[in-house]
């Protein structure tokens, strides 16, 4: 019986180490938007906002960042955080792109 505790108890150890691997996985932040990736490049993205090219994109205006956009989804003080504009990747909250809206 003592062998079967043993044996029971090594099992779930193995499946907790399992979770909890999968669950840092998770909750791991996703990865950055790359400025020259073709959806990026597309919407005019970049990460700092101070460097958009102003002339090519005339809709910019000095202030406006993916954190004060309606579509950024980030917390308040992060640096970077989700954009529905690019799925299963993090945006600058500095950042800005063509899509741009004012949060209200």
């Amino acid at each position: 019986m003592v062998s079967h505790n043993r044996r029971h108890f090594i099992l779930q150890a193995a499946g907790l180490c399992a979770a909890l691997a999968s669950a840092e996985l998770a909750l791991a932040a996703p990865p950055a938007v790359d400025e020259n990736d073709a959806a990026a490049s597309s919407l005019g993205y970049r990460a700092k906002a101070g460097s958009v090219d102003a002339a090519k994109f005339p809709k910019y205006h000095a202030g406006q960042t993916c954190a004060n956009c309606r579509f950024y989804t980030g917390a308040a003080g992060d640096s970077a955080g989700p954009c529905p504009m690019f799925p299963g990747k993090s945006v600058s909250a500095d950042g800005w792109c063509n899509v741009y809206a004012p949060r209200v």
